[in-house]
């Protein structure tokens, strides 16, 4: 009788995620109850430089999407010259399928808070910003709370624990828009000016906030830096994998029976996540998904054991972004998803460039039209054509972003891209691929001018 394998499932590493299941894990107290506050503890008995360097030997990597090396950023700063010097965390969480910092603020702010006064502490910062993206008002309270929490306590203001340090944090609530997740279109918004992206040079990290010297980091970079300041940089690394260190949250979420948070070690695979969701919902087939949000090439059951680290990702010809896995079942109409991220894109996009403003304008009316059963042979040459013009040549990553969909799709699904043309319209039930029951809405005929 032979021995059947053993199934691989990757551990979790709940560390971020560690308290979410306690009794109001969002208090400070509950915060201190699971050690809280011990890695700024230990920083402030340390020089501001040796906290720099145990970030740069942990590997900690940018966890907002372009995964750069967090502590390298932090040694761009220029030498201090006596003026401020500011820290912003991009907390403006808005791309499609993309939901682990507004989880991770309503669970555990503090753990942001605590983050965000160990770096402050490190890079000379004594005022640091937290943008929030607009619309999660719940989650803009519950931050203004916490920082009241660390104020009260002695963790922010004045002399913070005796350390002679002192650091005021404002709580800023954006106006909802996707640009502003780019960091100089918040630096700009945080300013007062339209959120729109800087040419870059000036780099943040010389001319930022009100033309200074400035850290823009994500939620997850700056929530992870307490942990390690605590445990080490050993501790880290000896999880992920030698280029991308550390853990992350995973969020799977569409057709999977346990959509959530998964945080696991860089390097698991999607297979090994599913295993622990319960796998695609019904036992159906999985037929795409999103490694790191929409703005990401899809990937297909081909990838399902591709490691989800930066370099393997990238190698398997996408990018791990924010690890925003979106899972799509074989009901699934892939035009009509790609359609409804180009609808997004198109919305957002600030206008500043001619290619990223014209571009996914044109997309969107393409897609629409080959989704109505409506397109032509020549409208798949004019998408990927367009995609050309928008790719490298728009002004900041949202024109490069929205691309990412539309020409994976076409190169994976250029069969049901002709079925539409060919068929004269969409093979596929809208109402099969969703999560509930629903009577889809009709859509109104278009008014032409004249008719009364």
């Amino acid at each position: 009788m032979s021995e059947q394998p053993e199934t691989k499932v990757a551990p979790l590493t709940p560390v971020l995620s560690q308290t979410w299941d306690a009794d109001r894990s969002w208090t400070l107290q509950s915060y201190l109850d699971s050690g809280g506050y011990a890695g700024l503890r230990s920083a402030l008995s340390q020089e501001p430089g040796a906290i720099v360097e145990t970030v740069k030997a942990s590997g900690l990597r940018g966890r907002g999407g372009a995964g750069f090396p967090t502590g390298m950023k932090w040694g761009f700063l220029p030498p201090p010259d006596g003026g401020p010097r500011y820290l912003v965390v991009n907390a403006d969480e808005s791309e499609p399928g993309t939901c682990k910092d507004i989880p991770l603020m309503m669970a555990s702010p503090q753990a942001l808070v605590e983050g965000v006064a160990i770096t402050s502490y490190a890079i000379g910062c004594r005022h640091a910003f937290v943008y929030v993206r607009g619309e999660v008002l719940h989650v803009y309270r519950r931050l203004l709370r916490a920082v009241e929490e660390a104020y009260e306590a002695g963790f922010l203001g004045t002399d913070v624990l005796g350390s002679g340090f002192d650091l005021d944090v404002t709580v800023h609530a954006g106006a909802g828009a996707y640009i502003c997740g780019e960091e100089t279109a918040l630096l700009d918004s945080l300013e007062g000016l339209r959120g729109q992206p800087r040419l870059k040079p000036p780099f943040p990290a010389v001319a930022g906030l009100y033309a200074r010297p400035t850290v823009v980091n994500n939620v997850e970079s700056i929530a992870s830096v307490p942990s390690i300041v605590a445990h080490g940089a050993d501790w880290f690394t000896s999880m992920g994998t030698e280029r991308s260190a550390g853990f992350g949250l995973f969020s799977l979420s569409g057709h999977v029976e346990r959509p959530g948070q998964y945080e696991a070690p860089l390097g698991t695979t999607l297979r090994e996540l599913l295993d622990m969701a319960g796998g695609v919902r019904g036992g159906k087939a999985l037929k795409f998904w999103t490694p790191g949000g929409s703005s990401t090439p899809l990937f297909t059951a081909e990838h399902l054991d591709t490691p989800l680290d930066y370099e393997s990702v990238a190698k398997a010809g996408s990018m791990l972004g924010t690890r925003a896995l979106q899972i799509f079942d074989e009901t699934v109409c892939v035009v009509r998803a790609v359609s409804r991220w180009t609808d997004f894109y198109a919305h957002e996009s600030c206008g500043k460039c001619t290619p990223c403003r014209e571009g996914t304008y044109w997309m969107k009316q393409v897609l629409h039209r080959i989704e109505a059963g409506q397109g032509t042979q020549g409208d798949l040459d004019l998408l990927l054509d367009t995609c050309d013009n928008i790719l490298g040549r728009a002004f900041c990553a949202l024109g490069d972003g929205a691309t990412s969909p539309v020409t994976s799709s076409i190169q994976l699904f250029r069969d049901e891209y002709e079925a539409h043309i060919t068929g004269g319209a969409c093979p596929f039930d809208p109402a099969a691929s969703a999560l509930f029951e629903h009577t889809p809405r009709r859509t109104a005929p278009a008014l032409t001018a004249g008719v009364h």
